[in-house]
């Protein structure tokens, strides 16, 4: 295999990296051209990573996010993740509703691929969460918990019997032409029955007010004939507000039913069903255009709903499977090589307060919750437990297992003492739960004040997350630059002496986090875009080549990292 990246930060070579400096690098069959990105200011800096003291901070970790097919490219980003950061995590990536379809079958070749790859350069990866709200399998857990096929019997609902009749009564929507051509019982029809006389251009119900069952399936049958002609004739016919037809898009047609000249035709009309909001039972022939139709009897049957809503222990059971499953193939995939993981991701619904004032989990009467069938307080402690087992089951060590609890805006104080509340609640049923993996939406500001602002919260913020004893990991750490009046200042837009402020904040954020934040404590930083977007968020730029260049954030990471 040869791969060759003219940006690259980083070669593997047979599992050994190649870190691209000033010269020329070839491994083998590898080769790299120079790095753009090592050019004055920050050519002589090292891979962020080496600046971490790690005697002094064992815990302390830096990581990045990228998609897990962009990781499998093993390009520019892949280099740049792998050779600068400790740990990689892939977002959504490897949820479970990006990889379990609606029948259940997990498609694992992205993240086979990744783990594979992650195992033969020796690197890390943060599991995606593994129970979440949102990008969770939605259409498999529907399906396992849809309603429950079971027997039924057919019922009849009405039988007419036209060849003993005297006299119509029924509903004539629209009669034929001329006082002789009249909808009505032919006495003697054949000679021997009566049958009812359908004429011409006429619309009528030759069945009508049976019960409707709107779940049900019908079957009309009846008996036709026309007479004195020499080709088939056709009907249209309407069950119950739902007209025949077929075709599809714009090319739907109404569709024409055959009838044989001169003799009985068996009609059968199965799979009917009412149309939404029909209230009357009932089945209308018309559009006889060349002979009068003659019908002798018609019989209705329908099959009701042969499903059944499933018992709340038997939802309870479905998505104990599917705890289980879920966790047992991720982990069967896994074989022990991602250690840390996001157990549960946004769990607290900040529109809804419990009696004693903190915020509830959320809950939902439109998808299917995980917490909504296992319970808001049992629901943490079984899947850590699944989850868990799992891991050692598939050959991990349970040793080296860590669970983060995910959540972001834990800046608002109700929202982390909420959080608090149910990791207390958590922990006291057994979860296995080591840390709290808090997502930041920082931003700096030109405005002295409102900037001062932004860091005595940043204080606050770090001191109160430290309180929770809990390992703490700082996830979404990209800051925006906002001018005095508010407005965000743009990638393209940005000047030096603005790029500089940004990076200062960013490396304050670092000194506090390593600070305030007990060494044992510290789980790390993990950055959400490496370079800039639209924002300038990123340790490197894009220059007009678009290769990226080092920043000054570049720098502000390794001096607040080195703690100078």
């Amino acid at each position: 295999m040869k791969k060759l990246i003219r940006n690259g930060l980083l070669m593997l070579a047979v599992g050994a990296f190649a870190v691209s400096c000033a010269d020329y690098n070839e491994t083998d069959n590898f080769s790299v051209d120079p790095d753009p990105s090592f050019v004055e200011p920050y050519k002589d800096l090292a891979p962020v990573k080496t600046y971490i003291n790690r005697e002094q901070h064992p815990n302390m970790s830096l990581g990045a996010t990228m998609k897990a097919t962009d990781f499998n490219k093993q390009e520019l980003a892949h280099a740049a993740a792998i050779t600068n950061f400790d740990n990689v995590t892939f977002g959504t990536s490897l949820m479970s509703g990006n990889i379990v379809n609606e029948k259940g079958v997990m498609n694992f070749l992205d993240m086979m691929d990744l783990l594979d790859h992650v195992e033969e350069i020796n690197a890390d990866v943060y599991g995606s969460p593994i129970f979440a709200n949102a990008n969770q399998p939605d259409g498999w857990l529907k399906t396992l918990t849809a309603p429950i096929e079971i027997s039924v019997d057919p019922i009849e609902d009405m039988e007419v019997d036209y060849t003993t009749m005297e006299t119509f009564t029924g509903t004539v929507v629209k009669d034929g032409v001329g006082n002789k051509n009249k909808t009505g019982i032919v006495k003697n029809y054949d000679g021997n029955d009566n049958a009812l006389k359908v004429p011409k251009r006429a619309k009528v119900y030759i069945v009508e007010g049976f019960d409707l069952d709107t779940l049900g399936k019908y079957t009309v049958t009846f008996y036709a004939k026309v007479d004195n002609i020499d080709k088939d004739e056709t009907i249209v016919c309407t069950f119950s507000d739902n007209k025949l037809q077929e075709g599809s898009g714009d090319k739907i047609t109404d569709k024409k039913f055959p009838i044989k000249p001169n003799k009985w035709n068996k009609m059968n009309f199965e799979d009917l069903t009412p149309a939404k909001g029909a209230t009357t039972g009932y089945f209308m022939i018309e559009g006889n255009l060349n002979a009068d139709v003659f019908i002798k009897s018609v019989k209705v049957s329908h099959t009701p709903d042969n499903h059944r809503p499933q018992t709340a222990q038997e939802i309870k059971d479905t998505i104990d499977y599917a705890v289980s499953a879920w966790c047992d193939g991720l982990m069967k995939i896994n074989e022990g090589r991602i250690k840390t993981f996001d157990l549960i991701d946004e769990a607290i619904d900040t529109k809804a307060t419990l009696d004693n004032g903190m915020y509830d989990i959320k809950h939902s009467t439109d998808q299917i919750f995980w917490q909504d069938i296992l319970g808001s307080e049992n629901y943490a402690p079984i899947v850590s437990r699944e989850a868990s087992a799992a891991f050692e089951k598939h050959g991990g060590n349970l040793t080296d297992l860590k669970f983060f609890i995910s959540e972001s805006g834990l800046n608002e104080d109700k929202k982390l003492e909420s959080l608090k509340y149910w990791i207390g609640i958590w922990d006291a049923k057994g979860a296995k739960i080591d840390g709290i993996n808090a997502k930041l939406n920082l931003s700096y500001s030109e405005d002295p004040t409102t900037q001062a602002a932004n860091e005595d919260a940043v204080k606050v913020f770090l001191n109160k997350l430290a309180e929770t004893g809990k390992l703490i990991r700082l996830s979404n750490f990209d800051i925006k630059y906002l001018n005095a009046s508010g407005s965000s200042v743009t990638a393209d837009k940005i000047t030096s002496d603005q790029r500089q402020k940004l990076a200062d904040f960013y490396g304050f954020v670092i000194t506090q986090y390593m600070q305030l934040i007990p060494n044992d404590k510290q789980a790390g930083l993990c950055k959400t875009n490496m370079v800039d977007t639209s924002d300038p968020v990123g340790l490197w730029a894009k220059d007009s080549k678009q290769d990226w260049v080092r920043t000054a954030t570049y720098k502000a990471f390794c001096d607040a990292l080195s703690e100078q």
